[in-house]
């Protein structure tokens, strides 16, 4: 009885090198497993999709352009697209902690490629009927297409996963402002008691915050669009046909909807991360604006009783294994996590980025692992903070039960008594216990009916001709 050999030998251009027998990987991407026994980190499904894909468009682009023969090219095609569609991720086992160009997972891409190919042509793996470097990475560098498949996998992520997200977000809160709209509430600032707002305005605020984040988004996804393929080993161009980046980009834009174009200067776009960086940016902008709704609804509704206990949460699980009863706002504090875990990748693209010397940056791969991975965290986060909280929160009575009690109602006197005198009114209620309308009614003349019209919170959380030029800081 024969038993089945466990490895083959595969072959680069260091020599021969044994590698297991079914993988589809050949001896460079073998090398680097055992260069680089890291960590169990692994580009994510984001990015070797960008990857089989332009392997996919520029084998079209170099079959059209006479250079790839018909049969291999067809055969590149339909393996870069099981790459594509997740069918071979398990054999992209190169850490991300490797070569700083990515030319380990470049080549992991070309030898699966093409042993997967030599298949779909008739033969064995390890045959080369379709050649990792000849046929699969014709027209390209390790250089100019790591760096585009960043770009590619966080456009495509943006525009699949995030920016529909946050559009999510921006249409629950915007319909909880207009059902909050009614409810009157004290305002704070400095953690103080401030002038009267409506919960429905503060939920307009958020909403906001979701806007500005897609307007930014917009930005930072124009940046990404410019790519550097094309560009090669260093930027020039050596030995690629001069229509081909921009024939893979218009390929690959039709194939992922969004838009990929070449850059008109490949020396920056392959030698620096800026639009990485200005995109990572972008995402901690996004992630801290979702901190301050995420901390403001815990806040609001935090008690219930010794609390502010102006929202109620949705209650998703028990809060505590001592304290019978407890609920605790864990989608929010979810949330809260993965900004922090988002301010942490962007600094560590922006040390990335750093790591540009002369013709080429060697810390993309690390710089591709945070910012794939902060849009997953806040596209996932967000999304669920939309399903699980927002949508369920409900407004309590203690918001508006408070307002006659708060000390910064004596704002709405200073246009009719003056500032200095308004504020002893108000230092008196606060001492004594007692309600602003109550000292104002002591200490002035003015009667129920003019208390009643200058103490109005409705009138208090709009503009107005009547008290203008009287509003105060703080």
């Amino acid at each position: 009885m024969t038993t089945k050999p466990k490895t083959r030998t595969e072959r680069d251009s260091m020599g021969p090198m044994e590698v297991p027998a079914d993988a589809y990987y050949g001896a460079s991407t073998m090398r680097a497993v055992l260069n680089f026994p890291i960590s169990n980190q692994r580009f994510p499904r984001s990015f070797i999709r960008a990857l089989g894909l332009i392997k996919l468009a520029a084998a079209r682009a170099n079959m059209d352009l006479g250079l790839l023969d018909k049969r291999i090219g067809e055969a590149i095609v339909q393996a870069a697209q099981e790459m594509a569609d997740g069918k071979l991720d398990d054999q992209f086992v190169v850490d991300i902690y490797q070569t700083g160009s990515g030319t380990s997972t470049n080549m992991n891409a070309n030898e699966v490629i093409a042993n997967r190919a030599t298949e779909h042509l008739g033969g064995q793996r390890g045959a080369r009927l379709a050649h990792p470097n000849d046929h699969v990475n014709m027209g390209q560098s390790s250089n100019d297409v790591i760096p585009t498949a960043i770009h590619l996998a966080a456009l495509t992520a943006i525009h699949e996963q995030l920016a529909p997200a946050l559009d999510e977000l921006d249409v629950a809160l915007r319909q909880k402002a207009k059902a909050f709209w009614g409810v009157i509430k004290t305002g704070r600032t400095h953690l103080q008691d401030a002038t009267p707002i409506r919960l429905g305005q503060e939920f307009l605020g958020y909403a906001g915050q979701a806007e500005h984040g897609l307007k930014r988004l917009r930005h930072a996804r124009e940046e990404l669009s410019e790519v550097a393929l094309g560009g090669t080993a260093v930027g020039t161009g050596v030995n690629t046909h001069p229509e081909f980046a921009a024939r893979v980009c218009a390929i690959l834009s039709d194939m992922t909807g969004v838009t990929v174009r070449e850059t008109d200067n490949h020396f920056q776009a392959q030698n620096t991360l800026d639009a990485v960086v200005e995109a990572s940016g972008v995402l901690k902008t996004i992630a801290i604006s979702l901190n301050k709704i995420a901390n403001d609804i815990r806040w609001m509704g935090s008690g219930p009783r010794a609390g502010l206990g102006e929202l109620a949460i949705p209650e998703v699980q028990p809060g505590s294994s001592i304290m019978p009863g407890k609920v605790n706002p864990v989608i929010p504090e979810s949330l809260i996590q993965v900004v922090a875990q988002v301010i942490g990748n962007d600094a560590a693209v922006v040390v990335a980025a750093q790591g540009s010397y002369f013709e080429l940056n060697m810390m993309m791969p690390v710089a591709a692992h945070n910012l794939l991975q902060s849009i997953a965290l806040l596209s996932a986060s967000t999304h669920n903070f939309t399903a699980q909280c927002v949508r369920g929160l409900q407004a309590t009575e203690k918001g508006p039960a408070m307002v006659e009690q708060g000390v910064m109602l004596a704002t709405g006197l200073a246009p009719a008594i003056g500032y200095d005198a308004a504020a002893e009114i108000a230092k008196e209620a606060e001492k004594t216990g007692k309600t602003v309308r109550e000292v104002a009614k002591q200490r002035t003349k003015l009667s129920d009916a003019d208390l009643d019209r200058l103490l109005d919170p409705v009138k208090m959380v709009e503009p107005s001709v009547e008290t203008a030029g009287r509003a105060g800081g703080g």
